[in-house]
């Protein structure tokens, strides 16, 4: 096995269906539910040391969050019975801000970088929605074309320069997957595979992976894109799920989790071979997953009940320089 595992400490409170994302030194898990819906930010830095900022201007689940520039950005989501377009912003301080809303209002959105922007697409509100809002560094919203189906439940990934979003649910299984480049003009790749949601992404090297998920069965398909776009299928997941999460560290795609409580996180190389690491101390659903240096977090969830616990993983390369976390490329 290629990567170290570790459980640093907990989240300052237990918690599921919240989100994740990262900025300068730290990687940050935001909002879900504890079962009340939660304002908590919890911020993991270079050591992991846990420090808790200052809390989301509203409390919320279902949210979706992602990183652009000097900001991590948490959007969108639902508070209490309300579908909320309030948008989040963290600096390299972890000083908070409020950017322009949504354009309009979802939950279930999903979120992906390219070049100088930070894409939320698609979602749900009374009905499933194919808006786009990106937010560039300086947190100016514009409106891109919208997606060319209308779904949630699919998953956000990016390679060279291309920002995807992939499967998803519009009432039924899709495969459709949609491009933006750097100027935030969509095109339509090569479908997946096999059309799915509850699918996850993550990317590696020149490659972006969509993986698992559900088509009325558990899936453990792996679909890859590369910088020009081309479709292979990869090396399939060790076990089928769903609701699993990916991240994207120094040198690997992970995925973990998923239904059945699966404690299962299989790691994909820039060569996409794929290995089987430890397992996750506990099996979970409705977590989330970010990196940080050289770690990759999976946090939170449901394992049967609410829980607040973090699963780190470390790359080799990074593991045998741990004092000032540089690594080679």
């Amino acid at each position: 096995m290629a990567l170290t595992h570790s459980t640093p400490t907990v989240l300052s409170d237990a918690k599921y269906f919240g989100s994740s994302a990262a900025v300068g030194d730290y990687g940050m898990f935001g909002g879900g539910a504890a079962p009340a819906d939660s304002a908590v930010v919890d911020a993991y830095n270079l050591s992991l040391t846990r420090s808790t900022p200052t809390v989301l201007s509203e409390a919320r689940k279902y949210l979706s969050g992602e990183t652009v520039g000097n900001y991590a950005l948490f959007a969108g989501g639902y508070s209490g019975s309300s579908v909320s377009a309030v948008v989040d912003a963290y600096n390299t301080s972890l000083t908070r801000s409020t950017p322009t809303v949504l354009s309009a209002a979802r939950s279930y959105l999903e979120a992906v970088s390219v070049g100088n922007y930070c894409l939320f697409g698609g979602g749900y509100t009374s009905t499933y929605s194919a808006v786009v809002d990106a937010y560039n560094t300086s947190l100016t919203r514009s409106t891109p074309t919208t997606l060319s189906a209308a779904r949630r439940y699919h998953a956000g990934a990016a390679v060279g320069n291309y920002g995807l979003f992939g499967g998803g649910f519009t009432g039924s299984a899709s495969s459709v997957v949609d491009a933006y480049n750097t100027s935030l003009t969509r095109s339509t790749p090569t479908v997946l595979s096999t059309a799915r949601y509850y699918i996850t992404g993550a990317s590696v090297g020149d490659y972006a992976l969509f993986a698992g998920g559900s088509t009325g069965s558990t899936s453990a398909v792996v679909d890859s894109y590369n910088t020009s776009l081309t479709r292979a299928t990869q090396t399939a997941l060790s076990v089928a799920r769903y609701r699993l999460k990916g991240l994207s560290m120094t040198g690997y795609a992970l995925f973990g989790g998923g239904s059945s409580y699966s404690a299962v996180v299989d790691s994909y190389n820039t060569s996409l071979t794929r290995a089987t690491e430890t397992n996750l101390d506990a099996g979970r659903l409705y977590f989330s997953a970010i990196s940080v240096g050289g770690y990759g977090l999976f946090g939170s969830g449901y394992t049967g009940s609410i829980t607040d616990a973090v699963d780190a993983y470390l790359t080799d390369v990074v593991s045998k320089n741990t004092t000032n976390f540089f690594f080679m490329w």
